[in-house]
């Protein structure tokens, strides 16, 4: 019976390459999917774009392809990704240049355009599209944000990419495809799954699903029993082997990490709001009744994944400029760190109330305390009392760059002029912007993608 095997090799812009390189040059794999991509990942690299022009894709993915782009031709391993972020072809230049460095012949680059839609948003307005938020319809009118946005970029699914592997393509770059089908792609198009093939599909997706986050799906950020995961410093990322009727996750010879019941089921319901009607682009998935179970060392058996038609409507990642931030630290070491801290901060809030400072939205925190749990942490007169250090924390976001400016001198001064036992660390802080994220959803037949094909010789 037929079996394909694709590896996931990043998990976020910034990931280790290291057990890609790894799954590559010892893995038994014939694909391996590499995820750059997060909601505000694309307004980030458009804010180093118009600074750069050169700039706008996830760099990362040329130093890995620099490691393993030989190694992979040789061994036919094709490798599906996101990276190319807001500038897919200034990447698919990029990664010409690196492989004919390394002397790689008669490769092909496939890539994926059509998924920025700014030039079409007043087009679709003009149609009667509305924008309306989708998290929050309440949030506001979308005519309210349309000078500043920054980005707008469409979800899309396996079709693009399955025609670049028909062209012959040794590597597919792309923009905003959607994690899981840069895994679905290759599986769709080695099986001959249609649009009929909901099931199929479905099992694709969670295939992409389970990889699509690196190393989170092979023991890494596991909650459940984190001191159980052997060789951690090696992390190995999962991988999928796939038959028509059956889907086992299992991880490169030779690596840390743990495939395990427990590990996978973490990630199974990684971000599943819905777990009866989790969409996509390409179908809409049912795992309520879908089973997970051990099958051996090291490898997991899942079954009972459903599928249910696509949505009619695309969705739309829309980023916009929405403002500045500032933050600020200041440590304080025992005795009474945590009242210093906050007799700290009540000063700082003082003196820009004297000064007029104007926010939006502000947060003060003590990290040892409450910065991550918020109001959720326990907090007793003891501990307070035997703290031996505390960070004061404060993040504000305004309007204008002024107000976010107004606090950054009066942190340092604070080592003499406030509470004894301060300690100002990492130089001062700067104002940046910030970057809102307006999730929507468009007609499907707005979206026009387009796959091309590049020969390297």
């Amino acid at each position: 019976m037929k079996k394909v095997a694709i590896g996931g090799g990043q998990g976020f812009w910034g990931d280790s390459p290291d057990a890609a390189i790894h799954m590559v040059r010892h893995a038994d794999i014939q694909y391996m999917a590499c995820d750059y991509l997060a909601e505000l990942t694309l307004s980030i690299m458009q804010r180093q774009r118009l600074k750069r022009p050169e700039a706008g894709y996830a760099r990362d993915f040329i130093g890995m392809m620099k490691e393993i782009g030989k190694v992979a031709k040789e061994r036919n391993i094709k490798i599906l990704t996101n990276a190319g972020g807001m500038n897919i072809t200034g990447c698919v230049d990029t990664l010409k240049e690196a492989l004919l460095a390394q002397g790689v012949q008669n490769y092909r680059i496939g890539y994926v355009t059509g998924d920025d839609m700014m030039g079409q948003i007043d087009e679709l307005m003009s149609q009667g599209v509305t924008f309306e938020n989708m998290d929050d319809p309440q949030v506001g009118d979308f005519k309210d944000i349309r000078s500043k946005l920054v980005n707008a970029n469409v979800y899309f699914g396996r079709q693009p990419m399955m025609e670049c592997l028909d062209g012959g393509a040794d590597v597919v770059l792309t923009g905003r495809a959607s994690d899981s089908a840069l895994f679905l792609a290759p599986l769709a198009r080695e099986f001959g799954w249609t649009d009929a093939d909901l099931d199929q599909l479905a099992r694709g997706i969670m295939v992409g699903h389970m990889l699509e986050c690196g190393g989170q799906g092979a023991g890494g950020n596991f909650l459940y029993d984190w001191r159980s995961v052997p060789r951690m410093d090696e992390l190995g990322f999962p991988i999928a082997e796939v038959t028509e009727d059956s889907l086992q996750i299992t991880k490169a010879p030779d690596c840390g990490g743990l495939i395990s019941e427990q590990s996978v089921k973490e990630q199974f319901l990684y971000e599943v709001h819905d777990p009866a009607n989790y969409i996509t682009p390409d179908v809409t998935v049912d795992i309520s009744h879908a089973t997970i179970r051990n099958a051996g060392p090291d490898r997991v058996e899942v079954g009972g994944i459903r599928g249910k038609p696509a949505p009619d409507r695309l969705k739309l990642s829309l980023g916009y400029h929405a403002g500045y931030k500032v933050v600020t630290y200041l440590p304080f070491g025992w005795p009474d760190a945590y009242e210093k801290a906050q007799y700290a901060a009540d000063i700082l809030m003082k003196k820009m109330r004297r000064k007029g400072m104007q926010y939006e939205d502000i947060r003060i925190d003590y990290l040892g305390v409450n910065a991550l749990h918020m109001g959720l942490a326990e907090v007793n007169e003891e501990m307070l009392k035997n703290l031996n250090e505390c960070v004061l924390r404060i993040a504000i976001r305004t309007k204008e760059k002024r107000d976010a400016a107004l606090i950054i001198p009066e942190i340092s001064p604070l080592q003499l002029n406030g509470p004894p036992g301060a300690c100002f660390f990492g130089g001062r802080s700067h104002v940046e912007d910030v970057i809102g994220l307006w999730p929507t959803l468009i007609p499907r037949d707005a979206v026009k993608l387009q796959s091309h094909i590049l020969e390297v010789k």
